[in-house]
């Protein structure tokens, strides 16, 4: 599946506390239309790398303002709808009290684009809302920050939960196969055989059911 990367940097707020912050947004198509996921801290670098193309749709993997920060400018920029799970409307009410998220994402639902179907998977725990998305034919997952290089996304915040987020990542991304690629919010990508044994690690130290 064609999948472009552009990184922006900028800062990620909640609970009065601010931290620096490079995100990775995701161009999933081909040369005629794409869906963008998550839309950081500076629109400008997106419109360029659609460079004219039709954007299907604006896909964000949760509310979190440095993945939300610049959907609007985006939207309106490139006039596509941005979808956000309504699990994460509180976060994305912090940044706009005065926008609105087009349409709500739903597990199990399908996006489609440049004849590519990528598979909604909600995954609750960094976020209640977040949500991952799986392209079925290439196995390919981008996973926004349920998962990372290196094990489970940050839970320490408002509207987290570690035991969820493990349960999120065993019964909904474990199933998947090791070989999957695992493309993530922040930093590197990696897969899930090399995430698994980890997170299995993780949930028998905490006893998770």
């Amino acid at each position: 599946m064609p999948l472009e990367l552009v990184t922006t940097d900028g800062f990620f707020r909640l609970d009065g506390g601010e931290w620096a912050v490079t995100n990775n947004i995701w161009l999933v198509g081909d040369d005629r239309e794409v869906l963008v996921f998550d839309a950081s801290h500076d629109h400008t670098p997106i419109v360029d790398a659609a460079a004219g193309r039709r954007v299907e749709a604006i896909v964000l993997t949760h509310g979190h303002n440095d993945h939300i920060n610049s959907a609007v400018a985006l939207r309106d920029e490139v006039d596509a709808p941005i979808l956000l799970h309504p699990g994460d409307r509180m976060l994305w009410d912090m940044v706009y009290p005065d926008a609105e998220p087009d349409r709500d994402l739903e597990n199990g639902t399908t996006l489609r684009v440049a004849g590519h179907e990528l598979g909604v998977i909600h995954t609750p725990g960094h976020s209640p809302g977040s949500c991952c998305f799986r392209d079925e034919a290439s196995g390919l997952l981008l996973a926004g920050d349920t998962l990372f290089n290196g094990g489970p996304g940050a839970t320490a915040r408002s509207f987290s939960d570690y035991p969820t987020i493990l349960r999120s990542i065993r019964d909904m991304l474990l199933t998947l196969p090791d070989e999957t690629v695992v493309h993530t919010g922040h930093g590197a990508s990696t897969t899930i055989g090399a995430e698994r044994q980890g997170v299995l690690d993780r949930i028998a130290d905490l006893a998770v059911d």
